[in-house]
Parts: structure tokens; C-alpha cells; sequence
């Protein structure tokens, strides 16, 4: 049973197809990678997969439970770290976490103990009874990562979970996400940069114009995108995005008279 499946995934906003008829399937204990360009349908995807988007049409499936019919058993086993941080800006970082540890049912004095250790780990513990609203972005991010895996998920989605993060923190998250995997943990996860993508993922999918065009391992796609085996993440996804190096100088050359 996959851990994650859509089936015929579809959202349309205003006459416009945002995710269209996507089949997607990702195995238990899988780190897997979402990749398309800005407007490809990546977080529109993450929100139905997770039950914070109706779509259109079709089904996601966490583990086998609809996320659907059944919101209440599915998202027990999920995290979420979304791509807008909706965070509760008027408590400290400390009282955030535990919030919402109590709200999957953690034992207080568990909460407590795990809030500790993730503040610690993502160095936050300084910061820890500061309000989120004086928070940083990279803060924050690291704030609703500790909540997204309070519980241990089975089911971890991450959207741009690096953005706004410096590079100690970076990899204080990166060793976090990877014992959680060692653990059983699926991490479903989207991000612009392609060598944190290429590192750390087993499988990668490629979306764009809401339709998934490539799936596999590295060399999987490398295959498919024919760039040999030196070829990196970003130029398999040039090309399979059909995005090569001449036109996206010609466009950026284009019209900028004063520059010339």
C-alpha cells in the first residue's frame, strides 16, 4: 500500500487547470522529491494531498484513508509544513509546539520533553519564549518544522522547508529529516534548490502546467532527459520542463535596451 497516492488529482480555479488528472504513487519510507517551475502546481498539489484543498476531482489516499472521507484518521498520521506559515503569531516558539503536540494527543510531559529537544536541535532554545510574531522567516520555518514533526509523523510533506534558512540551520534540518527516515518517516518534498533535492531524495517527480511529466530516480530521468550520467537535477529539469540554456538567455536578453 502506498504511503501517499492521488488518483486523477484535478483542481480548477475560475476555468483554469491548475493540477490536472495527476497519478502519483509514493511508497512507505520513501524521501521523495516535487519538483516544477513557479505555477507548475506543486502546493496546490501538497494542499489536496494533505486535506486543505478540495480538488475538482479525484482522490488522495494517505496510507489507504482517503483524506477525504475519512480527515480525522488521515491526518493523525501526517506533518505539514505548508508553503504560507499560518503560524499562531501571539505565542512563544515553546508554547507553539506544545500547543500543537497536545492537539495530536502527547502526554504533557512528553510534549514538553520533545519541545525541548526540537528547539535545542534547530536552534531555537534561546529564542524559545519569544513570541512567533517577532520571529524572523527562517525562524518561523524552523518553528512550524519542530511542530510538523512533534508527533512523529508517518507522513511528512515539506514545502520549501529551506527557504529563508541559513546554512547551519540547513543542515541541522537535513540530519533531522533523514533520521526521521531512518525511523520509517515518508517525507514528500518540494524545493527550488535542486542539489538539496539531488542529495537527499531517492525519487523525484517533475511537474509543469499542472501535468507530471517525468518520475524516478536520478537515473531514471537522466535517462529519460538523455543529459549522460554527468548530467545534475537542474539540467534534467531543463530540459524535461523543455527549458534549455539558449532560450532562457534569449528571454532575459530580450528588451532589457538598457543594458546593452
Amino acid at each position: 500500500m502506498p504511503a501517499i497516492e492521488a488518483s486523477q488529482l484535478t483542481r480548477v480555479f475560475d476555468q483554469k487547470t491548475a493540477v490536472d488528472h495527476l497519478d502519483l504513487a509514493v511508497d512507505e519510507g520513501e524521501f521523495f522529491g516535487f519538483l516544477g517551475p513557479n505555477g507548475a502546481g506543486k502546493s496546490t498539489t501538497i494542499k489536496m494531498l494533505v486535506g486543505l484543498l478540495r480538488p475538482t476531482s479525484g482522490q488522495a489516499r494517505i496510507a489507504g484513508l482517503d483524506i477525504w472521507q475519512e480527515p480525522l484518521k488521515a491526518k493523525q498520521l501526517i506533518g505539514v509544513l505548508p508553503e504560507g506559515l499560518n503560524l499562531y503569531e501571539r505565542l512563544t516558539a515553546r508554547e507553539y509546539v506544545r500547543f500543537v503536540g497536545a492537539m495530536y494527543g502527547l502526554p504533557d510531559r512528553e510534549a514538553a520533553r520533545r519541545t525541548d529537544e526540537l528547539l535545542d536541535i534547530l536552534d531555537l532554545e534561546n529564542d524559545a519564549d519569544k513570541m512567533v510574531v517577532d520571529f524572523s522567516q527562517g525562524m518561523r520555518k524552523k518553528t512550524a518544522l519542530a511542530a510538523a514533526i512533534m508527533h512523529t509523523p508517518r507522513v511528512l510533506f515539506l514545502d520549501e522547508p529551506f527557504e529563508g534558512v541559513d546554512a547551519i540551520s540547513g543542515r541541522a534540518i537535513r540530519n533531522v529529516l533523514q533520521r526521521l527516515r531512518e525511523r520509517g518517516t515518508t517525507i514528500f518534498f518540494s524545493s527550488h534548490i535542486m542539489e538539496v533535492v539531488e542529495r537527499l531524495c531517492t525519487r523525484i517527480a517533475v511537474i509543469t502546467q499542472g501535468r507530471l511529466v517525468a518520475q524516478g530516480t536520478m537515473a531514471e530521468l537522466r535517462a529519460l532527459a538523455q543529459t549522460g550520467e554527468s548530467g545534475t537535477l537542474e539540467d534534467v529539469f531543463l530540459r524535461t520542463v523543455g527549458a534549455t540554456d539558449e532560450q532562457i538567455l534569449e528571454e532575459t536578453q530580450r528588451g532589457l535596451s538598457w543594458l546593452e
